[in-house]
C-alpha cells in the first residue's frame, strides 16, 4: 500500500510539473508576443501630411478617377455585378408606380440585351433573360433584381427576398393608353 502511494504522490508531482510547466510555456508566449506587438506598433514612423494645393489637387484626381474606373459599359458581355453601368447613349424614360414611387430605366438601341434601372437612388445593370410568354424580363442575379415590361405596365422584383418592390409601374405612353379608353367610355353617347 506505502509503494501504491509513493507512486500516486511522484505521477501526481510528475504531472502537475508539467501542467506548471506548459501554462509557463503559455504565459511567456503570450508575453513575447505582447512584447513584439507593443515594439513594432512604437517603431511606426508618424505619417507626415501633405500640405498646399498639391495635396488637394492629388486627392481631386483620384476622387475623380475613382468613379470612372468603377462604371460598367453598358452593353458588355460581362457579368452582371454591383457597379453601375456607364449610360452614355442611352434614351431613358420614367416610371411612376403605385404607393408613389419611382424608378427610371435606360435603354440603347442597339443592345436589346442589357437596360439599367434606377431604384433606391442606384443604378443597377439588368440582362434580358428569355420567357415563353413574350414578356420583356430583364434580371441582375446579384442584387436579385427582375423587371418584367408588358405593353401595360411594368413590375419590379425581389427574387432573393421573393417580394414586390414596385408594381403599376407606367411610363408617359403607358399611362396615356391607360387614360384613352377611360375617357372614350365617359363621352356621351349621341
Amino acid at each position: 500500500m506505502k509503494k501504491y502511494l509513493t507512486a500516486v504522490a511522484l505521477l501526481s508531482a510528475l504531472f502537475a510539473a508539467a501542467g506548471i510547466h506548459s501554462a509557463v510555456a503559455q504565459t511567456s508566449q503570450t508575453s513575447d508576443t505582447t512584447k513584439t506587438k507593443t515594439t513594432t506598433a512604437k517603431k511606426k514612423a508618424p505619417v507626415k501630411k501633405k500640405s498646399g494645393t498639391k495635396a488637394k489637387a492629388g486627392a481631386a484626381a483620384a476622387a475623380a478617377a475613382a468613379p470612372a474606373a468603377a462604371k460598367m459599359p453598358f452593353s458588355s458581355e460581362a457579368e452582371d455585378d454591383e457597379s453601375e453601368p456607364e449610360l452614355g447613349g442611352t434614351k431613358s424614360a420614367d416610371f411612376n408606380c403605385e404607393l408613389s414611387q419611382k424608378l427610371t430605366i435606360w435603354k440603347n438601341d442597339d443592345d436589346d440585351k442589357h437596360i439599367a434601372i434606377r431604384w433606391n437612388k442606384r443604378i443597377h445593370r439588368l440582362t434580358r433573360v428569355s420567357t415563353t410568354t413574350g414578356a420583356n424580363r430583364f434580371e441582375n442575379r446579384k442584387m436579385g433584381l427582375v423587371w418584367i415590361g408588358i405593353p401595360a405596365k411594368g413590375i419590379l422584383l425581389d427574387s432573393k427576398k421573393g417580394q414586390q418592390l414596385a408594381n403599376e409601374c407606367k411610363n408617359a405612353d403607358q399611362q396615356a393608353a391607360a387614360a384613352a379608353p377611360v375617357a372614350v367610355a365617359a363621352a356621351p353617347k349621341s
